[in-house]
């Protein structure tokens, strides 16, 4: 739960419906709907956002109940052995594994555009950085971005006290509809709704993700980055309209530093040009998976990790190029498809990676050191 835990804002609200929250287990026990239920939290499977908090201590709940043996450590690297793989802990210890399944979520793939990256954290930086927005009261603040995480945060940080800026090269915020139950026959049949959404697109998405897989390399790309685009919550709306300034149909053409500061210059098209004087910029514009950005990876191992658009090539269990490497999450979804990317990916992605570890060694007893061995890459 670290990127949860760490590099979420407080206050934010999950834009994922609560059936659609819950971690997998395999007897379907502890949903999320049964921990707010035990913890006395309001809960209801559609239209009613999950507060990140109550998130965050279900996952840790979800940990202690089921997974009870975890091991807290930081892994500093992973390269290769004899036979297998060496894994050092920050700790200084070392470990032997003949797989590695590498569940390193988005914490290190935020993602800056070209015009916004190489200048100071303290001038600008990613929405990931802030779990707290308080010391931005009464300071001049801009968010770069559309989606989700833009409005949130600038929300939360207008909220705070901040004189914040929205700016957005979309000539609107397209935001989630809000949902509907019971709903009629018809709009389920034209429009099913799934962990991802409505519609048969994102049907699709959590239905056949092995389909998915068999797609052209270049459908699969075009698909996870257009399918989901920016799309705030429908809740987010009241809590921003009309509350401060929005940039929309903007690009910025420059940035300058000055006086401890930033002049961020706006090209707004036929509205003309503009300079917002800031004393920050947050840039929430998404993560990127790319395996450079993973620092515990020896450069050796990484090299070759065949990838396309920088994230790892996955056969249908999961493994990469590299025999016992295999890798789950947003790393995982250029080729299973958006579903990878939210937690209501896990049923899938847990079935499919252990029931392939489990037949592998009832045909080869010899890698039986392997689940024991096992280590996740944090």
């Amino acid at each position: 739960m670290l990127s949860w835990r760490r590099h979420m804002p407080r206050g934010m609200l999950l834009k994922s419906e609560g059936f659609a929250s819950s971690l997998y287990d395999p007897e379907g026990f502890f949903t999320l709907g049964q921990y707010c239920k035990d913890a006395g939290l309001p809960y209801a499977d559609v239209g009613n956002p999950v507060p990140l908090e109550t998130f965050v201590s279900y996952g840790l709940e979800f940990q202690r109940r089921l997974v009870p043996e975890l091991e807290h450590h930081e892994v500093a690297l992973v390269r290769e052995g004899e036979p297998g793989f060496c894994l050092t802990l920050s700790t200084g210890e070392t470990l032997r594994a003949r797989c590695v399944v590498v569940a390193a979520g988005i914490t290190h793939f935020a993602y800056l555009p070209p015009e916004l990256a190489g200048y100071p954290p303290e001038l600008i930086s990613h929405s990931s950085a802030h779990s707290e927005l308080e010391g931005f009261r009464g300071k001049p603040v801009a968010v770069i971005g559309a989606g989700s995480s833009a409005v949130d945060i600038a929300a939360l940080l207008g909220e705070a006290g901040a004189d914040v800026h929205l700016i957005a090269r979309r000539q609107a915020i397209d935001f989630h509809s809000p949902s509907q139950e019971p709903r009629p026959l018809m709009d389920r049949i034209l429009a099913p709704r799934s962990g991802l959404g409505i519609g048969w697109r994102s049907r699709l998405c959590t239905d056949a993700p092995l389909l998915f897989h068999s797609m052209p390399e270049s459908f699969r790309l075009k698909v996870v980055k257009r399918h989901l685009g920016p799309a705030p919550g429908w809740f987010m709306k009241e809590r921003v309209m009309g509350r401060f300034p929005m940039h929309m149909g903007t690009v910025i053409a420059g940035v300058e530093v000055k006086n401890g500061g930033l002049g961020l210059a706006l090209d707004r098209g036929s509205a003309g040009r503009a300079t917002l004087e800031l004393a920050h910029v947050i840039a929430a514009t998404g993560y990127k998976p790319a395996i450079r950005r993973l620092p515990f990876l020896a450069e050796d191992l990484r090299a070759r990790i065949l990838t396309a658009d920088e994230a790892p090539i996955l056969s249908r269990n999961f493994e990469c190029s590299v025999p016992g490497l295999f890798w789950v999450g947003l790393a995982s979804a250029n080729s299973f498809g958006p579903l990878a990317r939210f937690a209501f990916g896990a049923r899938f992605t847990a079935r499919r990676l252990t029931g392939f570890l489990a037949a592998s060694l009832r045909l080869n007893p010899a890698r039986s050191a392997c689940p024991p061995s096992s280590i996740t890459a944090q």
